[in-house]
């Protein structure tokens, strides 16, 4: 799967993180817009090596983007650059399913093009119709969105893992130990050669953290 249709297969994500910040102000495609380019920029710069989910790894980056769409007002725009490259995009992709019956790849396009491949990324995803969650058009496509108690659960879940996956290695181990191999403070203190009462106050600390973490 190239990038383009890795972006697009992750646009329910993007929704559903918007959609946490309905009814707050701004108006849903401006929310979508910083949704797109925070999924722009985390396919740009996840590395699958370290063993982590690009879901886990997107939904910090994307919610970084719409938590600055706050901080600024509401003021990021789809630039006029950006709408240019898009058609560019569109005009090539149509060109190559005339002729060779398939869209272009990301990494064609930027050399076609002379632009980084994060461009091509952030461009295409801007370029997808923003349909929100609310629409009430019968006919309107729409978006791969899970119901809101599940939406709910998802995100927590994203949102558990990133906060764990940003601790320190000690800290991870003890949150893996206790909450994911259901091992004792007991049996914690004696993997780690610590105290059963080190392991209470450190454990403390740590969830402490995590709610700090996941609550921004």
């Amino acid at each position: 799967m190239n990038k383009d249709e890795f972006a697009k297969s992750h646009l329910g994500l993007v929704h559903s993180l918007c959609s946490r910040f309905t009814g707050k102000g701004i108006e849903y495609d401006e929310l979508y817009s910083a949704g797109c380019l925070g999924l722009a920029k985390a396919i740009n710069n996840f590395d699958g090596s370290r063993g982590l989910q690009f879901s886990t790894y997107a939904f910090p980056v994307i919610m970084g983007e719409l938590k600055r769409l706050f901080r600024d007002g509401g003021a990021v725009k789809v630039s006029r650059s950006l709408k240019e490259l898009s058609l560019k995009i569109n005009k090539l992709n149509n060109e190559s399913k005339l002729k060779n019956g398939r869209e272009l790849s990301v990494s064609e396009l930027a050399e076609k093009l002379g632009v980084a491949p994060e461009k091509i990324a952030e461009a295409v995803c801007s370029a997808q119709p923003t349909v929100s969650i609310n629409s009430e058009d019968e006919n309107a496509a729409a978006p791969e969105i899970p119901s809101p108690d599940i939406q709910y659960e998802i995100t927590e879940r994203l949102s558990l893992a990133a906060a764990i996956e940003s601790l320190e290695k000690k800290k991870k181990k003890i949150i893996n130990l206790r909450y994911y191999r259901s091992k004792t403070q007991v049996e914690t203190a004696k993997i780690l050669n610590m105290t059963q009462v080190q392991i209470s106050r450190r454990e403390k600390k740590i969830l402490s953290l995590i709610r700090q973490k996941m609550s921004g």
